[in-house]
């Protein structure tokens, strides 16, 4: 697992890096049962009206079904694959259970194909198991964290990503998550143990425009390059930079200022906040 350079025979390939993809599993297909069609919307909602910018194009893809509640307790699964998925950054593994069934999972860090992954609050903490959080040992590194109790893991499911156990109070759990965000979630909640694969993805450098129009992102432009018109940040005699602190095209701050609600229902659930970022 890591990242491959290419020769600068090219302006576009001088300062490429990508996945040397040496963690999947060799010619392995993905699960046909487990695809369904990925319409493409082109950041257009029902009534065709554009709500999310810089969306059309690329490369065609199916979307791989992900179990992120882990709810089939004390049936052992072996890891089948571990496969590649164009939907997220991290790897998939494929598990196929004793009963016959098989289900896609996000793939902890160094989970080797043949070995045996189980769910329960009874079972084992070893990494790529799932228990609910009153169970897991303090101090341990979880990922694919729920909300609520049933509702799938909503919180880690990035690469490289995990968060730590740090305390057990009452009903809740303090979480540090990898934002550096405190937070506590119910005891009742589950959360698979480990660190998530793929951890070289953050050095994946795309080299080329071309590669993000392969993802399916159009161009955008400078707000400063815009009219007054079209963007608070626009107009102005000769190169500006804007006159304000830098926002989207409604007035939203873009670099480091909070936008979370003052009164928001769910802030008795943060112990502490997440450190701003700098530079």
């Amino acid at each position: 697992m890591g990242v491959r350079k290419f020769k600068p025979t090219s302006p576009g390939t001088r300062f490429r890096m990508v996945s040397d993809f040496a963690d999947l599993t060799p010619g392995k297909k993905p699960e046909k049962r487990l695809l369904r069609v990925l319409n493409r919307t082109g950041g257009r909602n029902a009534q065709g009206r554009l709500t999310s910018r810089h969306m059309g194009g690329g490369h065609k893809r199916r979307y791989r079904i992900i179990d992120f509640r882990r709810n089939k307790d004390g049936i052992p699964g072996v890891v089948e694959s571990v496969e590649y998925d164009p939907n997220r950054n991290v790897r998939i593994a494929l598990l196929s259970y004793r009963d016959g069934e098989k289900r896609y999972i996000l793939c902890p860090r160094d989970l080797k194909v043949g070995e045996i992954l189980l769910s329960g609050p009874k079972v084992e903490p070893k990494s790529g198991n799932c228990m609910p959080l009153g169970a897991i040992p303090m101090a341990l590194y979880v990922h694919n964290v729920e909300l609520s109790p049933g509702g799938g893991g909503k919180m880690v499911r990035s690469a490289g990503g995990q968060a730590q156990l740090m305390a057990k109070e009452g009903r809740y759990a303090h979480l540090l998550l990898p934002s550096g965000e405190v937070r506590k979630v119910l005891l009742e909640c589950r959360a698979t143990i480990g660190q998530l694969g793929n951890i070289e993805y953050s050095q994946i450098v795309i080299g080329k425009a071309g590669c993000n129009r392969w993802r399916g992102w159009r161009p955008y432009v400078r707000g400063v390059a815009q009219n007054p018109v079209s963007h608070p940040m626009g107009g102005g005699e000769g190169r500006s930079h804007g006159g304000r602190h830098p926002c989207s095209p409604w007035g939203k701050l873009a670099k480091g200022g909070k936008t979370r609600r003052r009164k928001a229902s769910t802030n008795i659930y943060i112990v502490q906040r997440r450190k701003a970022k700098r530079g």
